[in-house]
């Protein structure tokens, strides 16, 4: 990826437009009219005197001026010339519309070049795309935009958010939503040729009309540029969030093919996300609504939600759709409860969520009183439940009650709230956008406003740690490898510290009791050069005198491979899989998860990049759902954890030291035995280049 050196500040505020083509060019004209445009516009096309009543220039070379911005919507090979005239006469930067660059070649397919020859004719003019459509700037009302949108100019002294995507028409669709979500920027970047995603984050993120930023990710640009969204995000108290597309292998595919843009794992991508305090979202809807949220609140202080509403079923609903998240509805304290069940009377039970009843319905000073007590409690996002009727055949004028109460009781306690409705098509954009003035998120769907709630929180969480030193780039393709046996492999890992239990490769059956004597029993016998020994039947456990080992070899030897022998580990707690993985584009990726037999089965994982601290490694392990088996299930002893902590922070040296090198790591089992008795390597599997020395 090219970095240009140019500021994008004249391409995303422009005060001069230059439109170049037909249509789409003139398309663009009539959305910078509707939106109110002040700035000159300057139409090029080479046969027509005006184009969308603007005078019409022959070339790039006629302009009266460099034009802060273009949009070229020529066919790609003349977009090449275009953008080449642009950079000479010092235009500002330029939107490519045109498709069939690279993105039409597959990552993998070979170049016909012409993306090449696009990023060398702009030189150090930005350009965006090819293959989008560009920017909508609501705050200037400035457009490089060739179709219809939903939004409005924003307002003097309005702010709004910012969204980032790949790809058109999904943002397309996202403008025109009727959520009340304020924009103040909508851009496309398409096949980030040369200007990626974190390039306009960067840029947008200094606008301090923006609030908050939204990235719609098909593949990265550059980890280091997002690690530079992150750090910049953070000191302007600026929240990002994120929608990551590749859960599936189709869906990484299908953005291959949009864009050519390398997808990665997903969950190596959600890793690095997570790594760098850039909130996960996995819908459309739920990806608005939190925007929406951190443009009111930003990030939320911690994961504490109350929850009010007039039905009984309302309530069932909230509780249930909290369950299995990082939110939670805590519990009142007797007095909390107490004052809350004061303002209520004998016939309500007090709990959260709370189900006010109807008794009180329309009583603003009641009301109020009540939402207060709740308030009050200190939850970290208050939300009220209230589904307005539809205006077009009802009256809403008994809700307006609730809606003044619960105005009333935040502001009294100086806290923070949501109206949330059930359905979206419930709350009205008029109605969305008047809470949104008086300080209330008006949040569309239950799901969707728990999953907005969680993942502010989740920001919250991460702008409270510091930010996590730069990931381990990717050290290229590994070309021919060959793969470490156990023997060599566990030798290496003791060289940088990693835990084995004593062993030795040995020739035959005979040579194999007299390690086994050595070491000590019972033992463990392996035949070498296997990956997955049990399905082999390349394993005997527990052998516990000299016969067994014999008769042990004896079986192996029909194998045709070394033997190894090594003493047995006694009263293992907990087994873990370590694994590390050179992966593009993150670098070194690491799974830690439950080991053993169980390892796909459960498929019970955490996923960190590399270099990761101790404290995430802690974190990760203790996130799994087999943790308890760490920390003493059921009045069991606990694990030594921190001694299986010890043995990843070692498999990460090693990694790390050798980067250049490894292929791909996995221990499993890592034996964590209890409290006190340490954890070691079991099994392991080591792929390494061809060409490194182990």
């Amino acid at each position: 990826m090219l970095k240009p050196p140019r500021s994008l500040e004249r391409l995303l505020r422009p005060r001069t437009i230059a439109v170049i083509g037909g249509g789409p060019a003139a398309e663009v004209v009539r959305q910078c009219d509707r939106l109110g445009y002040a700035g000159d516009i300057w139409p090029v096309h080479p046969t027509k005197d005006e184009v969308a009543g603007r005078r019409a220039y022959g070339s790039v070379a006629e302009l009266p001026g460099a034009p802060d911005a273009a949009f070229v919507a020529v066919n790609r090979h003349a977009t090449i010339e275009v953008v080449r005239d642009l950079a000479a006469a010092g235009a500002g930067g330029a939107v490519c519309y045109a498709s069939g660059f690279r993105e039409s070649e597959g990552q993998d397919a070979g170049s016909n070049g012409l993306q090449e020859a696009l990023v060398e004719a702009a030189g150090a003019m930005p350009i965006l795309g090819p293959n989008c459509y560009g920017l909508i700037n609501y705050g200037d009302g400035a457009l490089l935009w060739p179709d219809q949108h939903g939004g409005r100019r924003l307002q003097e002294g309005e702010r709004g958010i910012a969204i980032v995507t790949q790809s058109s028409n999904i943002l397309l669709n996202m403008t025109m939503q009727r959520r009340g979500l304020p924009l103040a920027y909508v851009l496309t970047a398409g096949n980030q040729a040369q200007t990626g995603l974190s390039d306009l984050a960067l840029a947008l993120l200094e606008d301090p009309r923006v609030t908050a930023l939204g990235l719609h990710i098909e593949g990265f640009d550059s980890l280091s540029g997002l690690e530079s969204v992150a750090a910049r995000a953070r000191e302007l108290k600026k929240p990002v969030v994120a929608m990551k597309l590749g859960r599936s292998a189709a869906a990484r595919a299908a953005a291959l093919s949009h864009t050519a843009s390398l997808a990665g794992s997903d969950a190596a991508a959600a890793a690095f996300l997570k790594r760098l305090g850039i909130a996960r979202l996995d819908s459309i809807p739920a990806f608005l609504e939190c925007l929406k949220l951190l443009h009111v609140t930003g990030p939320l202080p911690g994961y504490a939600l109350s929850s009010l509403s007039c039905s009984g079923g309302e309530a069932s609903i909230m509780a249930d759709a909290a369950t299995g998240r990082r939110v939670t509805y805590r519990a009142l304290t007797p007095d909390q409860a107490r004052a809350v069940k004061a303002s209520l009377g004998p016939l309500v039970t007090v709990a959260n969520p709370l189900d006010y009843h109807t008794f009180i319905w329309a009583d603003v000073a009641a009301m109020t009183v009540t939402f207060s007590a709740m308030a009050a409690a200190g939850f970290d996002l208050n939300l009220l439940v209230l589904d307005f009727p539809r205006g077009d055949r009802c009256a809403d004028a008994a809700w307006q009650p609730t809606l003044e109460a619960f105005a009333a009781a935040l502001k009294s306690q100086n806290a923070r709230g949501a109206v949330v409705a059930s359905l979206p098509e419930n709350i009205s954009e008029a109605q969305a956008e008047a809470m949104l003035a008086r300080g209330i998120v008006p949040l569309a769907g239950i799901d969707e406003a728990l999953a907005a709630a969680e993942a502010a929180a989740d920001i919250g969480a991460a702008w409270r740690t510091p930010l996590p030193a730069p990931v381990m780039t990717a050290q290229g393709a590994p070309g021919e490898t060959k793969t470490l046996d156990e023997a060599a492999a566990k030798a290496l890992l003791a060289r940088h510290g990693v835990a084995v239990p004593p062993g030795r490769r040995v020739a035959g059956a005979e040579e194999a009791v007299t390690v086994a004597e050595e070491l000590g029993f019972p033992v463990v016998l392996k035949a070498l050069g296997l990956a997955h020994k049990t399905e082999a039947g390349a394993l005997r456990l527990n052998l516990g005198d000299a016969q067994a080992v014999r008769a042990a070899a004896g079986d192996l030897a029909k194998l045709g491979k070394d033997l190894y022998v090594e003493r047995m580990i006694e009263a293992p707690l907990a087994e873990l899989i370590v694994g590390v993985l050179a992966e593009p584009p993150f670098g070194l990726v690491m799974t830690l998860g439950s080991g053993g037999v169980l390892a796909e089965i459960l498929r019970d994982t955490a996923t960190l990049l590399l270099p990761a601290s101790r404290a995430e490694i802690e974190a990760a392990l203790l996130g799994l759902k087999s943790a308890p088996l760490l920390t003493g299930y059921r009045g069991g002893p606990p694990a030594d954890l921190a001694a299986a902590v010890e043995a990843i922070e070692a498999v990460q040296r090693l990694a790390l030291a050798e980067a250049g090198s490894i292929v791909e790591l996995e221990i499993n089992p890592l034996i964590v035995s209890t409290e006190g008795r340490g954890a070691a390597a079991a099994d392991a599997l080591i792929v390494w280049k061809e060409s490194a020395d182990v």
